[in-house]
């Protein structure tokens, strides 16, 4: 899998971490996955709306120049409106940026939500001391980000919180500036967290590599 961060960004991000651990005395996870779910309806969508179109277009045709679709005439109409549905389908598949026009908002929200979760499960990043790890996940295809601190944690940054951030990392993953977005995250969620003690702490638990998955 093409990695979707550089070297010299990961490096960069992986000390943006140790500083923020150093300064909370938490754990921090920053993560990407390509896609968290395969959608299969996006290009049924395309392929029924590409079919309804040109339909629609055949019919005005014929309404405004009675006659002209008949014979031989309607099966080139159907085959048009099936090709052109075709083409959208597979447009669909080529071009994650059409692909996004028919993706509903909150499925897509749905889905990177239990993908993280499941990520936080299956990396074990529960399994801190006194469970104060933090999952940030961004999720390329559907250009979501979720945020989840273990319950460690949880009552030092509230849902409006992570919220704000996530409004804030916006713009630059709108610009696939990924690491600028999650060093926004980063610095907003080192600014709000209340420090642990240091009896509370067991030092680096959790790996500051990057995590990137290609997802489903």
């Amino acid at each position: 899998m093409k990695p979707v961060l550089s070297e010299n960004d990961k490096d960069l991000l992986e000390k943006t971490i140790a500083r923020a651990e150093e300064q909370l005395r938490s754990q921090m996870v920053l993560a990407t996955v390509k896609r968290s779910d395969n959608y299969v309806e996006i290009p049924w969508k395309a392929f029924a709306l590409g079919v309804s179109v040109s339909g629609l277009l055949a019919l005005t045709g014929n309404l405004l120049f009675p006659g002209w679709i008949q014979g031989m005439a309607v099966l080139i109409a159907v085959v048009i409106m099936l090709a052109t549905g075709a083409a959208m389908a597979l447009l669909t598949i080529l071009l994650p940026v059409f692909a996004r026009l028919f993706l509903n908002d909150s499925r897509a929200e749905t889905e990177t939500r239990q993908y993280a979760e499941s990520l936080f499960l299956s990396r074990q990043l529960f399994l801190t001391k006194h469970r104060t790890g933090i999952l940030l996940l961004i999720s390329l295809f559907e250009k979501k980000v979720v945020i989840i601190p273990d319950k460690g944690i949880s009552n030092h940054v509230s849902n409006a919180d992570i919220q704000r951030i996530i409004t804030l990392m916006k713009a630059p993953l709108e610009r696939n500036e990924l690491r600028q977005s999650m060093e926004i995250a980063v610095d907003e969620l080192t600014r709000i967290i209340e420090p642990l003690t240091a009896n509370d702490t067991t030092g680096d638990e959790l790996p500051n590599r990057i995590i990137e998955e290609r997802g489903l």
